[in-house]
């Protein structure tokens, strides 16, 4: 699920094993064509219910991205300890959030959260399945490398979404405000505001940071979810194939997943809500030519449309250079704590959503000859 993130690929395991030991839903059941409805439900609407599950974990999760979001951006390229820090671990900050915003502060950017669940689910679910056709997901170290690359592909798509999410989720009143205050009334007046001051190219402005973000969680999640609950299960603290089981699962391997991830979230936080250039152009840069030009192209001159200039960072090494200079290394782990806390509910909720709704699907197929 998402980025910011939850679960955030599918899990290994053989086509016979407990529904309950994967995240993200495999065949129960024989391998079937594609597309064919045998022994289950069509892969296409496997592919739907997993976003919708997604989407039904993000609407519960979304309090924790909010208190992320805020989080990470307070105290912005500034030395520890030279700000004011309205917002002071998980528990404070969601007080702050609330006398701040009142309680629908919590749930700010939940459209464009589902609208990137959506879009970044279905395009994992899809990509994943058909390297498990291909069988891919059958060689040394391929469901890591398919999980990786699956999930990258999904950020990229839903990335315009992740922007206006971030946006919306950073706006405040003045005198808890952090970061850059963007101001949009919604979230179509935001995509119409991106699209008409940068183009097209200003929707994936950040980028950079969440396809490496969504990539490296997946790939550490992977890894260790696996051997994170059989270790439970070892110790007998829950029934093994328990939702109990496979929550605790998820936090151990949380641990590990928030320490990998959390570098390239915040700074895919910070591309994302950076302030651009103030005349809002996108501008050319002209193939074999140095220089750049505002609008003008000359005659016979290609040229190729660049991102719109951020005003505080060039691009994804510059972003982790300068917060490394100028906040510490610790900088880069900004909101951990809110990043731990959603990893592993989120895992189980986008789980037994999923797990329902392909029930009631089954339930409302006609029976097999």
């Amino acid at each position: 699920m998402a980025a910011g993130a939850g679960a955030l690929a599918p899990f290994p395991g053989p086509p016979s094993a407990s529904l309950h030991e994967f995240p993200y839903p495999p065949q129960t059941g024989p391998r079937v064509a594609p597309g064919s409805p045998t022994g289950g439900v069509p892969p296409v609407t496997d592919l739907v219910l997993g976003a919708t599950a997604g989407c039904l974990a993000c609407v519960l999760t979304n309090p924790l991205e909010v208190v992320k979001t805020r989080l990470q951006l307070q105290g912005e390229l500034q030395p520890p300890g030279t700000y004011p820090r309205p917002y002071r671990g998980v528990l404070r900050a969601v007080g702050a959030v609330c006398r701040a915003d009142g309680l629908r502060g919590l749930q700010k950017g939940l459209a464009a959260g589902l609208l990137y669940q959506g879009l970044m689910n279905g395009v994992r679910f899809y990509c994943y399945s058909c390297a498990e056709d291909a069988g891919w997901t059958g060689y040394p170290g391929g469901t890591v490398a398919a999980g990786a690359v699956a999930g990258a592909v999904g950020a990229f798509v839903g990335s315009p979404a992740y922007l206006v999410k971030t946006h919306l989720q950073a706006q405040t009143l003045a005198a808890v405000a952090v970061g850059h205050q963007h101001n949009h009334e919604s979230i179509s007046g935001a995509f119409e505001s991106i699209y008409k001051q940068h183009g097209v190219a200003g929707l994936w402005r950040g980028v950079t940071g969440a396809v490496p973000r969504v990539a490296v969680g997946s790939a550490a999640q992977l890894a260790t979810f696996a051997s994170a609950k059989d270790w439970v299960c070892e110790r007998q603290w829950f029934g093994e194939g328990s939702w109990a089981a496979v929550l605790a699962g998820g936090m151990v391997s949380g641990v590990a997943v928030a320490v990998t991830m959390t570098p390239f979230d915040v700074v895919s936080t910070r591309l994302y809500n950076q302030p651009v250039d103030a005349d809002g152009a996108v501008r050319q840069k002209m193939v074999g030519d140095t220089r750049f030009f505002p609008g003008l192209r000359p005659a016979g001159v290609r040229s190729r449309l660049l991102s719109p200039q951020g005003k505080l960072y060039r691009g994804f090494l510059d972003c982790i250079l300068q917060i490394s200079s100028k906040e510490g290394l610790l900088g880069l782990y900004k909101g951990i704590g809110a990043v731990y806390l959603r990893l592993g509910p989120h895992t189980v909720l986008s789980l037994f959503f999923w797990d329902e709704l392909r029930k009631m699907v089954q339930h409302q197929q006609p029976p097999g000859p």
